[in-house]
């Protein structure tokens, strides 16, 4: 398989998104035994407006988008979310450069990246901590689900901290 692309998503893009979130969100939704995951709902014209008005970038290998990351400020802390990889492709490297070039993208404009995700995503939560964020709460957002919400600090400490 080729490497992987990264590079910010156009409004062009927003079906290829819809069509690649839904299917890794599958995976999600029979974990947490929920089938309305926001994800899973989500309008092609909503992902249109994310396109827009935040920062979206997209994976892609050939001509084809295999996943997608979006990061949206508030203030000094980039709000991390829907980090999808085409389940065939899964656990090959695109969510962690994902991942990585959203960071890098967002630093100097962010101090800190924020996420969540389900307390049953195991393999999330791993790349998670691997790539150096740390829990800082959970949530519990109905019987069957509880939010892990993580944090990674983009600003390098001093010397000597």
């Amino acid at each position: 398989m080729e490497e992987a692309r990264i590079e910010r998503a156009d409004v062009a893009d927003a079906g290829e998104i819809l069509t690649v979130q839904r299917a890794a969100y599958v995976t999600e939704a029979q974990l947490h035994g929920d089938p309305f995951l926001p994800p899973l709902v989500e309008s092609l014209d909503q992902i249109r407006k994310m396109i827009a008005e935040s920062l979206v970038l997209k994976a892609s290998v050939g001509s084809r988008l295999v996943g997608s990351v979006r990061g949206r400020f508030n203030e000094r802390t980039c709000l991390v979310g829907r980090l999808v990889v085409a389940p065939d492709l899964q656990g090959r490297g695109i969510g962690e450069a994902l991942m990585r070039a959203l960071e890098a993208e967002v630093a100097g404009r962010a101090d800190s990246c924020v996420l969540f995700t389900g307390h049953l995503s195991e393999t999330d939560l791993r790349l998670y901590r691997r790539l150096g964020y740390a829990e800082t709460h959970r949530e519990r957002v109905a019987d069957h689900l509880t939010l892990v919400h993580m944090r990674k600090s983009l600003v390098a400490a001093a010397p000597g901290e």
